[in-house]
């Protein structure tokens, strides 16, 4: 049975002393250290050789696990587990962008131990209390992307070409857009060109219903 090197970071000497112990009881899991700061822990593992870290995720009233994750990610082969109280998404979903392999409620402490052997093994799946909010904050930056792309597309196009698109995805013809604005022909194609060029599409009907789709129009 291999014998797994653990570090635990985390502030509260009670909950370190409670996990302590608990993991200290696994015939397979060998705690190697601990430290109660972001700072402590990158030091720590400088002269430490870990397999696993439990990261807490909040100290000082900080987020200092999320840095500390990122430098122990970049400067070791440790896979880090963050650990906190809060299920909040965005922490969430930052803990996983700096590298962490899991993210764990501390009242499921229960299940540590078989995180912690996921995790050396590289058979760490997202634990399902924190799956559902991982998937809701990639709907939310889906949908801040998604209105952002829209709000430039905006901002590309006059007032004018607006109003021009708008018409085309009413199914206007030219020649009456013309007559509704009192301009020629000519000027309207120029819009249609203009709109084209910055939308994109092979036709100004084409470019029409994408603006639509998107919600421009």
């Amino acid at each position: 049975m291999d014998n797994i090197r653990v570090v635990i970071v985390e502030d509260d000497p009670d909950w370190l002393k409670g996990l302590s112990s608990y993991l200290a009881a696994q015939p397979d899991i060998q705690i190697v250290g601990t430290a109660d700061s972001g700072q402590g822990a990158v030091e720590l593992m400088e002269r430490t050789e870990a397999d696993v870290v439990l990261m807490d995720m909040m100290m000082s009233n900080s987020p200092e696990g999320i840095w500390a994750t990122a430098e122990i990610v970049q400067c070791t082969g440790a896979k880090v587990i963050m650990l906190s109280s809060m299920e909040e998404q965005e922490l969430i979903f930052e803990a996983f962008k700096v590298g962490a392999v899991d993210y764990m409620v501390k009242s499921n402490f229960e299940e540590i131990p078989e995180a912690v052997r996921n995790a050396y093994r590289n058979r760490t799946a997202i634990h399902p209390s924190v799956a559902e909010k991982m998937r809701q904050e990639f709907r939310r930056l889906k949908t801040l992307e998604h209105e952002v792309r829209i709000k430039e597309l905006k901002n590309l196009l006059t007032p004018t070409e607006l109003q021009v698109l708008g018409m085309i995805e009413q199914g206007h013809t030219q020649t009456q857009i013309a007559d509704k604005f009192f301009i020629s022909i000519r000027t309207v194609k120029v819009h249609v060109g203009n709109i084209l060029r910055k939308l994109g599409g092979k036709s100004s009907k084409e470019a029409a219903q994408k603006a639509k789709d998107m919600g421009i129009l």
